[in-house]
């Protein structure tokens, strides 16, 4: 995984993170990005960015693009590309503060800060690198590491609506880890929007990973609103019909999704190799849910 502190780490908490199943899913990548012939890589839902950032300090990719409806999350990868001294300084500014407070008071900041996050949210030009996008990404990151169990869920209105997480010393950012990220991230075309406008970069060289919103495994543990969309069965087949599209091109797919005990990705995905891995998943707002548990990983190839 990531071995030592040269290597750039994800900087967020996020629901579905791959950190912890990489040594799994990279014995299932494509022989062809070992021996090196894989260019690009795209990862049309990049969320947390594990895999991101682990294909690109271990495999001579020399162009990588992301994509992701979450708005907020594609600011904060660019304001760490092209603005991360600014960040780090606005971050510390919310650490000093944060960190020397008692527990009802680490409480009252965070709710003024996520109050201020989503009074701005609606009127936000997220195409301007300004003062603005840089204070705004401080705080996605500020209310990911101090929020419950890191979670980013937006309730009906569009308003991050996660309670305070009561940590006593949360480690809210790691400055030496983001100079590193910025550093990867300069052969990163990052992008606000669907996954299908990933299309245009696909060709026989590419490796594509897929690791959209997860169909329920039970009514109850839904979590598919995390950028203020639902991702239902319609979705999923939606997606499916899209990676039999670029297939054609000859590039390689990898797609994560929970295994449902029933056949609903076994007939979505028919004639593409499906396995097993084990994940252990610590992010559910239920206790006795969190352990481990099945995911499918989907491939156009076997090797």
């Amino acid at each position: 995984m990531f071995e030592n502190s040269t290597y750039a780490k994800p900087f967020l908490k996020w629901a579905g993170g791959k950190t912890k199943l990489i040594p799994q899913m990279s014995q299932f990548f494509p022989k062809e990005l070992f021996e090196g012939k894989i260019e690009t890589y795209i990862e049309p839902f990049v969320g947390g960015g594990s895999l991101l950032f682990y294909v690109l300090q271990h495999f001579n990719i020399q162009k990588a693009y992301i994509f992701d409806l979450n708005a907020d999350l594609i600011l904060t990868y660019q304001t760490i590309k092209f603005q991360t001294k600014a960040l780090i300084l606005q971050l510390d500014f919310y650490k000093k503060d944060y960190l020397l407070a008692n527990i009802e008071e680490k409480k009252a900041i965070f709710e003024q800060i996520k109050k201020n996050f989503n009074q701005n949210r609606i009127n936000f030009d997220y195409q301007q690198n300004s003062d603005l996008g840089i204070e705004r990404a401080a705080q996605f990151i500020f209310l990911n590491k101090t929020c419950f169990n890191g979670l980013f869920r937006l309730n009906s209105k569009g308003e991050f609506n996660v309670p305070h997480g009561r940590y006593e010393n949360p480690k809210l950012f790691d400055e030496q880890n983001l100079y590193l990220l910025a550093n990867l991230l300069q052969k990163v075309e990052i992008r606000q929007g669907s996954y299908e406008n990933c299309e245009t970069f696909v060709n026989s060289k590419t490796f594509v990973y897929f690791d959209p919103p997860y169909k329920p495994i039970s009514k109850s543990s839904s979590f598919t609103t995390y950028a203020g969309f639902e991702f239902k069965d319609e979705a999923q087949i939606k997606l499916a019909d899209f990676v039999r599209k670029i297939s054609q091109k000859n590039c390689k797919i990898m797609l994560s999704n929970s295994d449902t005990n029933d056949d609903f990705f076994g007939k979505l995905y028919e004639n593409f190799d499906i396995q097993r891995i084990q994940a252990h998943r610590m992010i559910n707002s239920n206790a006795e849910k969190r352990g481990k548990i099945s995911e499918l990983l989907i491939r156009n190839f076997v090797e």
